[in-house]
Order: structure tokens, then C-alpha cells, then sequence
């Protein structure tokens, strides 16, 4: 397990975290910035994730989106980009001895990307087919449905890949406009992961981004809640299944109380021994998937279960739903059920930190959002601190019936008394 990691602040203000692995025989090169779809206005809301797809159409050394697959491709790296609510990412794995190839492929396409005019106008028709599949997709789509109920019309009720018709008419200058305003040094982490020295770590990096922008820190709107009844959002759509979102409102990614919330995920809907699995599916045969998981944002965040069933069986799955919120708060766990949770994350993690990409994102999300890292070790030792009173505590604080949202998809009217009547706990 790896216990250590180097940080570095240059003079503009670029944040390297340098993760040494010293058994692996790959590198990871990830950069992220600090803005994604929560840091758009309407008229632009799209483009965070639509700049993330141009910026491997072409740079002034490697002139379009071939020339840089072609190169990657042929060291066998795994190469990808991401874009989310509160960041946005851009990373190549490969072979150790690649290291100093990736970083400047990489840096090359963070920071010299072209933004042609003719590759945008050609790239519409691209991220429209891509909302096109993840609305088509109720098992994607249920989660824009279920965060659009949460937060409304503010940035973080938006969808991620924007409204189809933001990207048909997003002005080409609007591309190099966000790019300047956004992606500068003291916005940026660079995390590198593998068997690299710390001193030739930062060598590389000063070498590429030494002369990137500064600009002052950028901060989103904050959110705005004011719930004090159950919230009822049906999608409606002639679906086979039936895709179901259920929880409650929950605590931002600073609050030590979220350490508490993952092991109650786990709990309920962690696996195929946790408790949501067994009573909903097992026992009665109500769903096909289902389980239970914690969001965390800068300012709010959620405590939702999810399903997939058959539409007939919709209610009976809601009461069971909620009949294990309920008994949470009526009953404390276990002992020896919070262990089983506890080690399940501390496993499930250990697995993930033998991958350099899955360790350097590790590292870069909680310095991006929270400006503090902990060690996997320093995680294992807030998860071991959470006491069976802390989860009877949280359950007795969150699983109210004020706190509750039901999102869903499938053959049902919009407004449904006899669904939304079964919000109570």
C-alpha cells in the first residue's frame, strides 16, 4: 500500500503530486482543472465538456486528432479525458519507460490545443450523438433525471454535456474565451504516478508548464436548497425497466461526517450480501440491479439508493427501500456488519491503488476540491474511527421525510399521487 506522496507548488502557482510506486511497471500522467459544468452560465452550459473533446482535435505540433492518436497508440498507452460537475481531467497511462513521452504528449494537448473552428463545427454532430446515446441509455440518463430533481435550474441541477441546443449554436470564440478564463496554473493539478523519482518528476513538469497563465481562483455559485417536502420527478418513457433513483439530501466533501455516509452505502447497497440486494432482490425478486451510494460536492452533496425493475413492482420496491432507510435509524448495526462495510472499502480501495491511473486521480481530486490530501492509510484511520453511534446518529438526521427525492423513469404519469404518496419515513 502506498503510504507516501511528494507535493510541490511552482512560483505560478501549479500544483504536482508525485505518487511513487515502486513495483509497478507503468506511469500515469493525469492533469486536472478546477472547472466543470457548475462553472458555466445557461447560455454556455455544455462547454466544459464540449472543450474537453476539442482539445484532442489538433495542437501546433501534432496538427489534428490522428496525429496524436497515432503516437499514443503506438507506445500502447491508454489515454482518455473526463469532465464532471466541479473538474475536468485529461490523462495517458503507459509503459515506464514512456514517462517522458506522455508528459509532453499530455502537457501538448493541455495546453497548446488549436481549438480550430472547423474541428468545432465538425465535433457538434459528436457530443450531441453522445447526449443522444446517454439519454437513450435510462440507466445513464436516471441520474440527470435524479440530480435535475436535487438542484433545479442552477448549475448543478444541469446535465454535464449541456442542452443539444447550446451545442449547435455555442460561438466558436466562446471555446478560447472559457479555455483562457479556466484552465490557468493555480486552477491546475498535474499528478503523476509510477516508479519516477520526485526530482526528475519535477524537472519534467517545469520544463512544459513553467509559462502557463495565472489568473485569480475561481469559485462556483453556491447552491441553493430550500426543500421541506418530499420531491416526486417522473420521467416519462415507454421503457421494459424501470430505473429508479431514492434518497435524501446529505453533506458536502467537507464535512467529517461523510466517512460515516460511505459506510452506510455499503450497508445498504454495497455487494451482493448488503442489505438493499438482499431484501429487494433476493428475497422477493423486485429489481435486476440495485444499491446504494454517496455524492459529494463542494457545498452539498446526496445519500441515494437506485434500481432497475419491472415497472409493476415499482411501489412494493419503494416501501422496501424505505423500510431499510427506516430501520437504520430504528436500530443500530451491528459490530460485526460495520466491520464487514469497513473492510469491504478498505479492500475494494486496496485494489484500486495498484493502478497508477486509479492513484494519481486519488490523489489529484482531493487537492483539487478539498486542498488537503490523506494517505490511504489516513483514510483507513477516519473509516476505522466511525462508531456504530456515528451511523445511528447520521440515519436519524438524513432519513426524514422532508430530506426525500424520488426520481424515475419509465411508462408513468408525471405526477403520480400514488407514488409520491409513499415518500414518508
Amino acid at each position: 500500500m502506498v503510504n507516501h506522496f511528494d507535493f510541490h507548488t511552482f512560483g505560478n502557482g501549479l500544483r504536482l503530486i508525485i505518487v511513487p510506486m515502486e513495483h509497478t511497471k507503468t506511469i500515469t500522467v493525469l492533469v486536472m482543472v478546477g472547472t466543470g459544468s457548475r462553472y458555466e452560465s445557461k447560455e454556455i452550459n455544455g462547454i466544459s465538456h464540449f472543450l474537453e473533446h476539442m482539445m484532442f482535435k489538433g495542437t501546433d505540433k501534432r496538427p489534428n486528432a490522428l496525429d496524436i492518436s497515432l503516437e499514443l497508440d503506438a507506445i500502447g498507452a491508454e489515454y482518455n479525458a473526463f469532465t464532471s460537475k466541479e473538474y475536468t481531467g485529461y490523462y495517458a497511462k503507459a509503459a515506464m519507460e514512456h514517462f517522458d513521452f506522455v508528459l509532453e504528449i499530455i502537457s501538448d494537448i493541455f495546453l497548446n490545443s488549436k481549438l480550430d473552428p472547423t474541428e468545432v463545427e465538425k465535433e457538434r454532430g459528436v457530443v450531441i450523438q453522445e447526449i443522444n446515446m446517454n439519454f437513450d441509455n435510462p440507466m445513464r440518463h436516471i441520474m440527470d433525471v435524479h440530480e435535475g430533481l436535487l438542484y433545479g435550474d442552477q448549475p448543478l441541477g444541469w446535465t454535464i454535456a449541456g442542452p443539444k441546443e447550446n451545442i449547435l449554436k455555442m460561438p466558436v470564440e466562446k471555446f478560447r474565451e472559457y479555455f483562457d478564463s479556466h484552465y490557468f496554473a493555480q486552477n491546475t493539478v498535474v499528478a503523476i504516478a509510477g516508479n519516477v523519482s520526485s526530482e526528475k518528476a519535477k524537472q519534467e513538469v517545469v520544463k512544459y508548464f513553467d509559462n502557463m497563465r495565472q489568473r485569480e481562483t475561481l469559485k462556483p455559485v453556491r447552491v441553493i436548497i430550500d426543500q421541506k417536502e418530499p420531491a416526486l420527478k417522473i420521467f416519462n418513457k415507454q421503457t421494459d425497466q424501470t430505473h429508479v433513483f431514492l434518497g435524501v439530501r446529505g453533506y458536502d466533501v467537507f464535512d467529517p461526517r461523510r466517512e460515516t455516509l460511505k459506510i452506510m452505502s455499503v450497508i445498504l447497497g454495497g455487494g451482493m450480501s448488503s442489505r438493499l440486494f438482499t431484501e429487494v432482490r433476493e428475497k422477493r425478486g423486485l429489481a435486476y440491479y440495485v444499491g446504494a451510494d454517496a455524492d459529494f460536492y463542494m457545498d452539498t452533496g446526496d445519500f441515494s439508493s437506485f434500481a432497475g425493475l419491472e415497472g409493476e413492482k415499482l411501489k412494493p420496491a419503494i416501501e422496501v427501500i424505505l423500510g431499510e432507510f427506516r430501520k437504520l435509524k430504528e436500530e443500530k448495526v451491528s459490530e460485526k456488519e460495520l466491520k464487514k462495510a469497513k473492510d469491504s472499502i478498505k479492500g475494494r480501495m486496496a485494489i484500486s491503488f495498484e493502478s497508477s491511473d486509479d492513484l494519481a486521480s486519488f490523489y489529484a481530486s482531493q487537492e483539487l476540491l478539498q486542498k488537503e490530501m490523506l494517505t490511504p492509510e489516513e483514510k483507513f484511520e477516519k473509516l476505522n474511527k466511525v462508531s456504530v453511534d456515528d451511523i445511528f446518529e447520521v440515519a436519524n438526521d438524513i432519513f426524514r421525510t422532508d430530506k426525500l427525492n424520488l426520481a424515475v423513469i419509465g411508462p408513468f404519469k408525471e405526477k403520480d399521487p400514488e407514488i409520491y404518496n409513499l415518500l414518508k419515513l
